[in-house]
């Protein structure tokens, strides 16, 4: 019906693929990219900083020693024998750092010293005094390698001092096997006195300085563990960074989705919930720092909704009884009226027609007889209109009573008389000559036992007497209406004060009435602050218990 889309959590995932996975990638991707770029560079500076830096501590180391051969044949010239020479030299050899021998000797001596030295591993330093005599110095070589390496002793690269014939004379961090691939790698045209970068492993820069003066070559070799260090570590510790941080969003990103799709899921519940009828649903979050404050207004907007529609919904439910009622009750009074007002008037309008005959001659005891009954017919008929009048005061509790002393007897004897008796039951007031006076209203009291005995003789057993018993206390007074019937369910019971209502049995299925007349005694009785109850078993069979209120000031008749 709606097609094919996709949830939160799918869509979130392909919005954090495309929004951070694919850029952190690509960022990533760069920032290495540029890392290598830069610290390829910072090696190939470094390198030839490092072969320059050799490169002047020998021009350094060889200065100083060129400054104090030229001191000694400056003092040479005042000794006027050879071995006078030879003692100051070898004064002087003392005096000098690293110095091992310091002799005057010529050309061919000096190859020859040259030579030794190299096989013994000693640097030679000669200065020419003359055409054919040279001042020649011998100094430890490994004193020579201090002092060209102290300044980059802890760096991890490879360097090779070579002589101009390609004799290695001092080396930092030597290995045999790098020290072969690195000369292998050497031009054989070297350019002088400037640093030339080499080789073919562009993170693996070599660099060599070819100097004239004194005629010697510096080689400087990035390792591999140079490179990893300053390359491969530093690319690892990106990416690393670079995963960390996707990780760290993921996690965010995800318990940020995990609590906005649980509270949606309840915002579909709540709104499946509505749409199947449950009005009382409220949605409940899972109110955390992640929980966005529209989610959480959404839902008590939803909540406050629900609540709304439930009250409309139960409001509904109640009128809906209401207006059942309320046409039950119409068809109950359309009934009530069609069945209990065409009897009389028709006995009435019989009567009546029959009086004004004037074909006919009719003796006084008929025309007695035919008022009578008029008479009773229309009494019915006012019982009966104010049982229907009075229905509207009880419900809407309006109905108004006057408060005044009620003898009860008296009602008792006068409710005999109004009472439609056809079957000729016996009534039997059992009450005391001294009865108390009670606090009710007269008319209303009237009316409550025209309809309480009316009831008993209609629906009494054959045979029967109907018993009104008393019971006074101190404050009260309790009368007992009693017929003889069969016992009722205490189910059917309670729904006698309702309206309409009338027991369907062998007693009562033929005997006519509305069944309005216990809904508007307890209706009465409680208008004037009195009790209503009824009681059925098998010694009382029906019985209608009231209880009233003494009147203050008693009196007794």
């Amino acid at each position: 019906m709606f097609g094919k889309h996709l949830k939160i959590v799918e869509q979130i995932a392909i919005v954090f693929v495309f929004a951070v996975i694919v850029p952190m990638s690509i960022s990533g991707f760069i920032i290495n990219n540029i890392n290598q770029q830069s610290m390829r560079y910072q090696l190939r500076e470094s390198a030839v900083l490092i072969a320059n830096m050799v490169s002047d501590e020998i021009d350094f180391f060889n200065k100083t020693v060129t400054s104090n051969l030229e001191q000694a044949v400056f003092a040479l010239q005042y000794f006027p024998t050879q071995k006078a020479k030879n003692v100051y030299l070898d004064s002087v050899a003392k005096t000098l750092p690293d110095c091992e021998d310091l002799e005057l000797v010529d050309e061919s001596k000096l190859q020859d010293i040259d030579r030794q030295n190299t096989l013994n591993k000693k640097a030679t330093f000669p200065l020419k005094i003359s055409d054919n005599q040279y001042l020649v110095a011998t100094y430890k070589l490994d004193a020579v390698k201090d002092e060209l390496f102290r300044s980059i002793a802890d760096d991890k690269r490879q360097i090779y001092v070579l002589t101009g014939d390609g004799d290695l004379i001092a080396e930092h961090n030597y290995t045999p096997e790098a020290y072969k691939k690195t000369i292998s790698l050497l031009p054989e045209k070297l350019k002088k006195n400037k640093p030339v970068i080499f080789g073919d492993v562009k993170n693996q820069p070599l660099v060599y300085v070819s100097k004239v003066d004194p005629e010697i070559t510096i080689i400087v070799n990035t390792t591999e563990k140079v490179t990893k260090k300053a390359i491969t570590n530093n690319s690892l510790k990106i990416i690393l960074s670079c995963l960390f941080a996707t990780f760290a969003i993921i996690f965010v990103v995800g318990l940020y989705t995990y609590y906005l799709y649980i509270n949606i899921r309840q915002l579909f519940k709540g709104i499946i919930a509505i749409s199947k009828g449950n009005y009382e649903r409220q949605i409940r979050l899972l109110t955390t720092a992640f929980t966005p404050h529209e989610i959480i207004f959404l839902a008590f907007e939803f909540n406050r909704m629900a609540t709304e529609i439930h009250k409309s919904y139960i409001q509904l439910k109640k009128n809906n009884v209401e207006l059942k009622q309320l046409n039950e009750f119409r068809s109950n009074l359309i009934d009530t009226v069609s069945h209990e007002l065409r009897t009389p008037l028709t006995s009435i309008q019989g009567y009546t027609s029959r009086l004004m005959r004037q074909d006919i001659k009719i003796d006084e005891e008929t025309r007695q007889k035919s008022l009578r009954i008029i008479k009773e017919q229309s009494e019915r008929l006012k019982r009966l209109i104010e049982d229907l009048l009075t229905i509207p005061d009880i419900e809407g509790m309006r109905l108004r009573t006057k408060s005044e002393q009620v003898w009860i007897p008296e009602i008792l004897e006068e409710s005999r008389i109004l009472i439609k008796n056809k079957r000729n039951m016996e009534i039997v007031f059992n009450l005391r000559e001294d009865f108390p006076l009670v606090d009710a209203d007269k008319d209303r009291m009237l009316q409550v036992f025209v309809n309480l005995l009316e009831n008993a003789a209609k629906y009494a057993s054959e045979g029967s007497k109907i018993v009104v018993d008393s019971a006074i206390s101190e404050n009260t007074v309790k009368l007992y209406v009693k017929n003889d019937c069969e016992v009722i369910p205490p189910k059917k019971l309670n729904k006698l004060f309702e309206k309409f209502i009338r027991l369907d049995d062998n007693t009562t299925r033929t005997t006519r009435g509305t069944g309005l007349g216990l809904f508007i005694v307890k209706g009465l009785v409680e208008a004037m602050n009195g009790e209503i109850e009824l009681h059925s078993d098998k010694n009382c069979g029906f019985c209608v218990e009231l209880t009233f209120k003494l009147a203050k000031v008693s009196e007794t008749v």
